[in-house]
This record gives structure tokens, C-alpha cells and sequence, in this order.
């Protein structure tokens, strides 16, 4: 009887994310010929089918850990050959710049920015709201691509962030939401997606994304 060999989704740990939830995470939603691999290693990376990056804290520690480990050659080969998930910082990660901690330039794999809420954010009656954005919101899809697959429009995700991405491509907005202004929280261009919610607190639709990933292609 002949073996089928088994597809690898590797999380990038570079000392920032919520990596044990993500696995696990993973590990729920993947069938038997999946293996959902933690590493820091740029060759266990390389060698994976898909690539995940997580994301959590302030974007210039988040830049800095992925120069000092030597992983930002392996993270943009991997954007450009195969399928690529980014959540929560790692979708800021990707912009060009972010306005975080006096300013960071980042992988500019999208252009735009990650630009803060500011300390009198409003909603538009005037009402102050809380900064970080934290907690469940709903998710406008504005494109349908195969990571929706099996999603509601307007599912809510869960959200951690102070920060939120402004991209100069409008065509690459894959989800939008509001929180005193619509923004956007998922961007997505040939084998890239890149989220800014928690799929993995974001119980049924956030593991839906998380299997849609495991099975994704890579094409739009």
C-alpha cells in the first residue's frame, strides 16, 4: 500500500505570537496527512508546504527578532512560492510602514500602512472608544476569495490591536470592519492572505479559516 506523504504547515516562531493557541489551533482543523510544525529553523521553513506568521506585541520588537534570527529571506521566499497566512501583527509586519513605537519600516510586501487609532478615537456619534480595539467584530467581505470559503459575510472575528492597516491598494482589501471608521483587516494578493483578527480565538469561523488555509492552493 503506498504512503501519501504528509503536507507541513510551519508556524514561524521568532519569539512573537501566541504560537501554543495557533497550533493547536491547526492541529484541530488538520486531517490525518497534515503535520502542523513550530520553528525558528529558515530550513524547516523552506521546506513546508505552508507558511504561517503570527503576531503579537509591538511591531519593532516583531522586525527586529526576524533580522536577529535570520528569517526575513526565508518569510518573502515563501510569499512568493507558496501559500501564506498572516494574523493579528504579522498582517502589519507585511505593510510598508507602520506608525508604531516613533516608526518602523516593515517587509513592504503591501503597500500601505499601519497607522494608530489614536487616544480620542470616536465612533461617529461622538462617543470615545477604547484603544486597543479588543474584543469580537463583525468582518465585511470585500472580495471572495478561497479562505472565505464556508464563512458568513459579516461573521465577527476577535480583535487585539491599537493599530490598523491602511492600504494603498484597495483591490488587495479582502475584509473590512468598523470601529469608529471602516478599516481594513484582511488583505489578500495571489498566495498571500494576511489577517489582523485571532482566527484562533475566534472559535467555529476562525478554525474554518484555519482548515480553508490547510487546503488552500495558493490561488486566488
Amino acid at each position: 500500500m503506498s504512503t501519501q506523504t504528509k503536507s507541513t504547515v510551519a508556524v514561524i516562531d521568532y519569539g512573537m505570537g501566541n504560537l501554543h493557541s495557533v497550533a493547536k489551533a491547526l492541529e484541530h482543523v488538520a486531517d490525518e496527512n497534515t503535520e502542523i510544525v513550530v520553528s525558528s529553523d529558515p530550513a524547516v521553513i523552506d521546506a513546508a508546504d505552508r507558511v504561517l506568521l503570527p503576531g503579537v506585541g509591538a511591531i519593532r520588537d516583531c522586525i527586529a527578532e526576524m533580522k536577529a534570527q535570520g528569517l526575513i529571506p526565508v518569510i518573502q521566499k515563501a510569499m512568493a512560492e507558496k501559500p501564506f497566512l498572516a494574523i493579528c501583527v504579522g498582517i502589519q509586519s507585511l505593510m510598508a510602514h507602520s506608525e508604531e513605537n516613533g516608526g518602523v519600516d516593515c517587509l513592504n510586501h503591501f503597500e500601505g500602512n499601519a497607522l494608530f487609532f489614536g487616544n480620542n478615537h470616536k465612533d461617529v456619534d461622538g462617543t470615545k472608544l477604547k484603544v486597543p480595539h479588543m474584543g469580537w467584530n463583525q468582518v465585511k467581505q470585500t472580495m471572495k476569495h478561497p479562505l472565505w470559503e464556508g464563512i458568513e459575510d459579516g461573521a465577527r472575528f476577535y480583535f487585539v490591536h491599537s493599530y490598523y492597516i491602511v492600504a494603498s491598494n484597495k483591490e488587495e482589501v479582502a475584509g473590512t470592519c468598523n470601529y469608529g471608521h471602516d478599516f481594513c483587516v484582511a488583505l489578500a494578493r495571489d498566495n498571500v492572505f494576511a489577517v489582523q483578527f485571532h482566527p484562533e480565538k475566534s472559535h467555529k469561523d476562525g478554525l474554518q479559516l484555519y482548515k480553508n488555509f490547510i487546503h488552500w492552493d495558493g490561488k486566488p
